[in-house]
């Protein structure tokens, strides 16, 4: 009986990766060809981006602050608490602003998608769409896609800039370390190699995130208790997937540009 529940569990999975990787396709074919919807792409632009700006702010600035009090607490014991600010930035821009803007949009963007396509399909909204000759991938995946991968490092660069705003109030208020030699610290912080690698990650977080969200919704069958079980997997998978994703492209980022 294992070895049969086994095998179902991998034939399963085989055919998710396969229909993940078709989607794939079907939405590289419909982001460089004609027809493109703009104005949903629009909307997505501030679905995504706009309404994530809030959660993103919020986890940036108390990563931040708890980041300086920690670091802050074991730097003061060497005497070295002239360094908050270079930790910080190095930690925030490289690894921190990334992946948590990434966890904060897969909770509240991946589960929205999963939920608002796993609607459309169960009500049989994406098949009208097909009779009226309309692609659901071009018109309802594309415009997502898009949206996730331009918007997600603007998000990550702003979650970033507020993390290094509230270590900043903590390493001040907490530690009376002077602004200019916070500022000064985290300057001497950073390479450019750094930046780049806070740049490039959220690209490949963002289409992670929404196309696992794309792909679960599309796939929704059983109702609405259905629509309910595809926007807890699309959480859980789109999260686990921005770490596995952050350390893949990390390892690979390393190798290329330090």
């Amino acid at each position: 009986m294992p070895a049969k529940r086994i095998e179902s569990w991998a034939k399963d999975a085989t055919l998710e990766v396969q229909e993940y990787v078709r989607l794939l396709a079907r939405v590289a074919r419909g982001t460089f060809s004609r027809p493109i919807y703009y104005r949903d792409i629009i909307e997505q632009f501030d679905a995504i981006g706009i309404g994530s700006l809030t959660v993103v702010l919020l986890a940036g600035l108390f990563t931040g602050m708890v980041l300086a009090l920690n670091s802050g607490m074991t730097l003061d014991q060497f005497g070295a608490r002239s360094m908050i600010g270079r930790l910080i930035s190095a930690s925030m821009v490289k690894e921190l602003g990334p992946v948590l803007s990434g966890l904060m949009v897969s909770g509240r963007v991946g589960s929205g998608i999963a939920a608002e396509l796993g609607s459309m399909q169960v009500t049989d909204q994406i098949a009208a769409l097909r009779a009226l000759g309309t692609d659901p991938v071009r018109k309802l995946v594309v415009p997502r896609v898009l949206a996730g991968v331009l918007m997600m490092p603007l998000l990550s660069i702003l979650a970033t800039g507020i993390g290094m705003v509230g270590g900043w109030v903590v390493t001040v208020l907490q530690f009376h370390v002077a602004s200019s030699v916070y500022w000064s610290s985290v300057v001497q912080g950073l390479y450019i190699q750094d930046v780049w690698m806070g740049i490039i990650k959220p690209i490949f977080l963002g289409f992670t995130i929404v196309t696992i969200g794309c792909h679960v919704g599309m796939r929704t069958t059983g109702g609405t208790q259905g629509v309910g079980s595809s926007t807890k997997l699309a959480v859980v998978a789109s999260s686990v997937a921005v770490i596995a994703v952050d350390f893949m492209v990390t390892k690979v980022l390393i190798v290329l540009i330090y």
